[in-house]
């Protein structure tokens, strides 16, 4: 049993299309900018074209710009970059983009062979090749297996533009073509996992009144092969007012399960038990816990205060217990991971017979390894991370062994990959990314700002070594603060290539509302709290003008999604802070966030704005509505894409257009293509970032 929904910033596998989405409920009257919120409008399109013209004459004229392009291109198009890859079955897969395959190729190879520096690849689908013959923009989201069967079958999902919304087809992999008459989902925030080799779990817009008011699935069917889709048996339906609904088959031997989800808000679930009969038993945990059921075993991560029995287990705790002897009403619980002050379980992972903790401490990585004995869970070191860099591990196929990958990056420590097996002693390694940038004249360091209201905030800054504190360097600060989303240090060739080899430093602000210190961090920046995730970046950004290694004028920051709602609220609460700001796929309108796209699926994290009574806090942090005359804003550039069906491009282009109003200095490129990650391929990638860095030294040079 797994999650069936990621936070804003990292994607969603359910959607209804996204013309289907257009439809608005009315608007404040004083909204002079509503029509840019029709995503293909033609008026609203010659509005975007006429803007992306001026901020392309603008900054591509740049001299360093197509260099600082080329540049980009090439680290993203590198053969040298590691192909990662999942396991199925015998096969170790993997999709590969680069300058010839843009759109990418599906291929395998086998452990063996992935072990060579040159890897010999069956390719399977040619994304390329397939969008050429289907005139059809394609962009990969994804493979689910048939494991019965050896693996021959697949449920492969294609997005327009890079779209949520997909397009899910049955593939197989013997004659490597799609399915004739096989399982076939048009268009539709939604998706389909195995039963069996003739059925399917399928959650998906069925027509008028399937879908909840976030645009995701409210009813969950089981459809079998050769019937018409209409006809499929209704498993479950949600209210519509629920997040998302969606059901799954874990197919482990000897311990397969069915499940459905009910999804009401983000961190609010109920998670039910199928039975053989159809029937549903509702798994009697927290509704704000995360649960999983691995084999035998049930594992609940509370993210608030859990009492059972006697005993309370703290939020961000991981709890075992036999899973048919929970669901007999038995409470015999095991203690596996509890957090401190400054520790906390960032995820795990489960081999076949071991959990794998990914932890962080003060933001620092390393691994441990939980086993279950007779005497109950033991928990023992696996891995640390080098100095400022990040180790993950992930199970390898958990159906089969103890076999783990793990992955080490760090600011200036190039991605490698490992394979181990638990108690064998050292990973192998894989693969290893090369030094894209220089970084022998470089330094990370972790400093703490003090937030308005006493709390310790942790960044880390990449700075040239010696880095003299005169307060004239460009400083570029990112964050997110949302979602409980960790930012952990990783290995960025962009920013190596296009800011700190240049003599720029890099910031990544540790805020409130992410997840670095576990649940509270989060909870501690919900609704009416938000604010605090902007008093915490705006104290970061103090404390590096008040050690001099910055100042106003020479500090930028960046943020996207959830960070684009923080970069909105710089512009309008702190616009003294900061000499620059990029404002990426954002969130501003917060009036009328909760009737756009996904929108109402964030309610939990920031509140119903048509409550009057939440509306008096949120209109604090709505940036669309905070902008006043009078006010000189820093510089900024806001970048979106028509196709992201999650956050909606209207609220960059209304706010772009409020600015340009106002005379501030502002400008916008919003791409045609991309989704919520702005582009569909490397080229666009490659243009959208040498856009905002080339803005960003413009604005913020020596």
């Amino acid at each position: 049993m797994k999650r069936i929904w990621t936070p804003l910033a990292l994607g969603w596998a359910l959607t209804c299309g996204l013309a289907a989405q257009q439809a608005k409920p009315a608007a404040p009257a004083e909204d002079p900018y509503l029509w840019l919120e029709g995503v293909t409008d033609a008026k609203a399109l010659d509005w975007v074209k006429a803007r992306n013209a001026d901020a392309l004459k603008e900054l591509s004229a740049a001299p360093a710009f197509e260099a600082l392009k080329g540049d980009i291109l090439k680290v993203l198009d590198s053969t040298a970059r590691i192909p990662f890859v999942s396991k199925q079955g015998a096969y170790y897969y993997n999709l590969w983009k680069d300058g010839k395959n843009p759109k990418g190729l599906w291929r395998r190879t086998s452990l063996e062979e992935y072990r060579k520096a040159e890897p010999k690849w069956d390719v399977i689908l040619d994304l390329d090749a397939l969008a050429a013959a289907e005139h059809e923009s394609w962009v990969w989201k994804g493979a689910t297996f048939l494991k019965a069967g050896g693996h021959r079958y697949a449920l492969i999902a294609l997005s327009r533009g890079g779209a949520d919304a997909t397009v899910t087809r049955e593939f197989d992999l013997e004659t490597r073509t799609f399915v004739k008459d096989g399982f076939t989902l048009p268009e539709a925030k939604g998706g389909a996992s195995w039963i069996d080799k003739d059925t399917l779990y399928v959650a998906t817009d069925f027509g008028p009144g399937s879908m909840t008011t976030s645009g995701y699935p409210r009813v969950v069917k089981r459809w079998k092969r050769g019937t018409p889709l209409t006809s499929a048996e209704i498993v479950y339906e949600g209210r519509d007012t629920d997040m998302s609904i969606g059901a799954s088959f874990d197919d482990t031997e000897g311990f397969e399960r069915h499940f459905v989800r009910r999804t009401l808000a983000f961190y609010n679930e109920e998670t039910f038990f199928r039975k053989a009969d159809g029937t549903l038993q509702k798994i009697d945990v927290p509704n704000d816990a995360n649960s999983d059921v691995h084999r035998e075993w049930l594992l609940v991560q509370p993210r608030t205060a859990w009492t059972v029995g006697a005993k309370t287990y703290a939020a961000g705790s991981l709890v075992a217990a036999k899973f048919d002897d929970y669901l007999a009403g038995k409470r015999e619980l095991t203690l596996v991971f509890e957090p401190t002050a400054h520790r906390t379980l960032a995820s795990f992972t489960a081999t076949k017979h071991h959990l794998i903790l990914n932890l962080l401490e003060d933001v620092k990585s390393s691994l441990a390894v939980a086993t279950p004995g007779p005497d109950g869970w033991t928990t023992n070191p696996l891995q640390g991370a080098p100095q400022f860099a990040t180790a993950s591990a992930s199970a390898v196929d958990a159906r089969e062994s103890d076999d783990y990958f793990m992955t080490v990056s760090g600011y200036l420590t190039p991605a490698s990959l490992h394979l181990g097996t638990v108690g064998k002693g050292t990973p192998e390694q894989l693969k290893a990314m090369p030094a894209f940038f220089d970084a022998s004249g470089l330094e990370v360091s972790q400093h703490f700002a003090t937030s308005k209201d006493g709390t310790k905030v942790p960044y880390f800054q990449v700075a040239p070594k010696g880095l003299k504190l005169d307060g004239t360097n460009p400083t570029l600060l990112y964050g997110y603060g949302g979602f409980e989303i960790s930012l952990t240090p990783s290995y960025s060739p962009v920013a190596g290539l296009a800011w700190t080899t240049k003599g720029g430093v890099y910031v990544v602000a540790n805020i409130r509302g992410g997840g670095e210190y576990g649940p509270k961090w989060h909870q501690a920046a919900l609704k009416d709290k938000r604010h605090r995730a902007y008093e915490d970046f705006s104290a970061v950004a103090e404390d590096l003008v008040r050690r001099k290694v910055t100042s106003v004028k020479h500090l930028g920051a960046q943020g996207g999604s959830n960070g684009g709602l923080l970069m909105g609220n710089m512009i309008t609460l702190y616009p003294k802070h900061f000499g620059a700001i990029v404002c990426q796929v954002p969130l501003l309108d917060m009036k009328r966030y909760n009737h756009l796209l996904a929108g109402a699926s964030w309610m939990a994290e920031y509140g119903n704005p048509d409550v009057p009574e939440q509306w008096n806090y949120i209109r604090t942090f709505s940036p669309y509505q905070n902008l006043k005359k009078g006010v000189k804003y820093p510089p900024t550039l806001f970048t979106t894409s028509t196709r992201d069906d999650r956050v909606h491009p209207g609220h960059a282009r209304k706010m772009m257009a409020r600015m340009q109003e106002l005379g501030a200095n502002v400008r916008s490129y919003e791409n045609i293509e991309g989704g919520h990650g702005g582009a569909a391929n490397n080229q666009q990638a490659a243009q959208m970032q040498a856009l905002a860095y080339t803005f960003l030294w413009q604005q913020l040079k020596k």
